[in-house]
């Protein structure tokens, strides 16, 4: 059964009522399916979002969210120790809302990050303190204070983050909106999500955002490594 992704109409929800759908078992961990959740499944360079289920006056621990075999449903992975709740029960899933908030910052930092360097992006991981995209850059020098200043002057233009859907087949037609080479946009289920930031940028992206830049806050760049012949990796931090 196809899991609700509620964060994806509101990325700001912390917790929501549920139904055990489904429940699988791995080296004696269970996962939950939900009919519906708030919990963001690992993808997109984006970790799966932790928290606590409640069943009861059980609260289960969530250690991370995963796709399930399709990328229609999700699978909420307790910690190791667990039990399970019974199918058919209701439960109460609550993300664990400052780990999450850090996250969604830094996504939409990332894409920023993006404009400020144009070139194709190769990889990305995005973490609570730290983060980082990989470029494909010819040889060449890249100042970390330069790209700091210009992603912080786009960050403090106060643009709003909105969110649109297209079909496949629009996205097919205008390839240039993808800028990873590593990560496909997620497609298949006929329609692809866009991310706007204001008139700055707009690319496809499965993942959770802040409303408006302003909410990024200060982003210094840490580190510029020389991972290859053209590949640069570029961390970010908060300020």
């Amino acid at each position: 059964m196809p899991t609700e992704f509620l964060f994806r109409d509101d990325a700001y929800l912390t917790e929501c009522t549920a139904t055990v759908v489904g429940i699988t078992e791995k080296d004696g961990a269970f996962g939950v399916q939900l009919d519906r959740t708030v919990f963001y499944p690992t993808g997109g360079g984006q970790p799966g979002d932790v928290g606590t289920m409640v069943v009861g006056d059980a609260e289960l621990v969530v250690a991370t969210a995963v796709y399930g075999e399709t990328k229609q449903d999700i699978v909420h992975a307790l910690a190791p120790g667990s039990a399970a709740p019974a199918i058919g029960s209701t439960v109460t899933a609550k993300i664990d809302w400052p780990i999450r908030y850090k996250r969604m910052r830094m996504h939409t930092g990332l894409h920023l990050l993006s404009v400020v360097l144009t070139y194709p992006v190769t990889g990305g991981s995005i973490g609570t303190d730290e983060s980082r995209l990989d470029f494909d850059i010819p040889e060449a020098g890249i100042d970390k204070d330069d790209v700091t200043e210009k992603l912080n002057g786009l960050i403090g233009r106060d643009a709003d983050v909105t969110t649109r859907w297209i079909t496949d087949a629009e996205l097919e037609a205008n390839p240039g909106l993808v800028k990873t080479m590593s990560v496909k946009p997620p497609m298949g289920s006929g329609k692809v999500r866009l991310v706007a930031i204001g008139d700055i940028d707009l690319q496809p992206c499965g993942g959770t955002h802040v409303k408006n830049t302003s909410e990024v806050g200060r982003l210094v760049v840490s580190a510029i490594e020389k991972k290859g012949k053209q590949n640069r990796r570029v961390r970010v931090v908060f300020g």
